[in-house]
């Protein structure tokens, strides 16, 4: 909705809440959001809850999915992680943030470090944006939440030396905040 001068009243949404639970007839889930005022309906599809499950009761290997940042949002989640043992990272805890759009799963979620300690990688820039193929052209629907938290796990496992791309410093002053707006080019996969 546009105000008179054209500038869009999107910041003036509250945060999502899950106002109860009704399931769909087609196994879908209703959340409502809030705005100044008036209530809208969403429908998120039965596959986000699916995989939401699935990483509460089976998390991949050093990861667990932070309770409280899906209690109030279906669609944002925090999943914490730890570091692989015998890797360059073992005992670091990190935090991913995931965002799903309404498009989910047939557009990838944007994924991206967050919190204190974003992980020192070739692949990982300062601002928490991570440069892997999965998340954005090589994403497909067949892909998950955990295949992509096992991708990351796999990335970090497999580095060699501990360094920022050689490119940090100019793209996190430059860049989007999402990383999904990155046109990334993939040409090294040594790490």
């Amino acid at each position: 909705m546009l105000s008179p001068r054209g500038v869009t009243r999107a910041r003036q949404l509250l945060p999502l809440r899950l106002w109860p639970r009704r399931s769909g007839g087609d196994g879908s889930i209703m959340a409502s959001m809030q705005t100044t005022g008036r209530r809208v309906e969403v429908w998120f599809p039965k596959r986000l809850q699916k995989e939401l499950l699935a990483l509460q009761n089976d998390p991949p290997p050093g990861m667990t999915l932070n309770e409280k940042s899906v209690q109030n949002s279906i669609t944002q989640w925090i999943v914490d992680m730890e570091g692989a043992p015998g890797t360059l990272y073992e005992g670091e805890k990190f935090q991913l943030l995931f965002k799903f759009s309404s498009r989910y799963p047939f557009d990838s979620p944007q994924v991206m470090f967050t919190g204190e300690n974003i992980p020192v990688h070739p692949h990982v820039y300062s601002n928490g944006h991570i440069c892997l193929s999965i998340l954005t052209e090589d994403w497909s629907p067949a892909l998950s939440v955990q295949s992509v938290c096992l991708s990351i796990i796999s990335m970090l496992s497999s580095c060699k030396e501990k360094r920022r791309p050689p490119d940090n410093s100019f793209y996190v002053r430059t860049c989007n905040k999402n990383p999904k707006k990155t046109k990334w080019w993939y040409h090294d996969d040594t790490c």
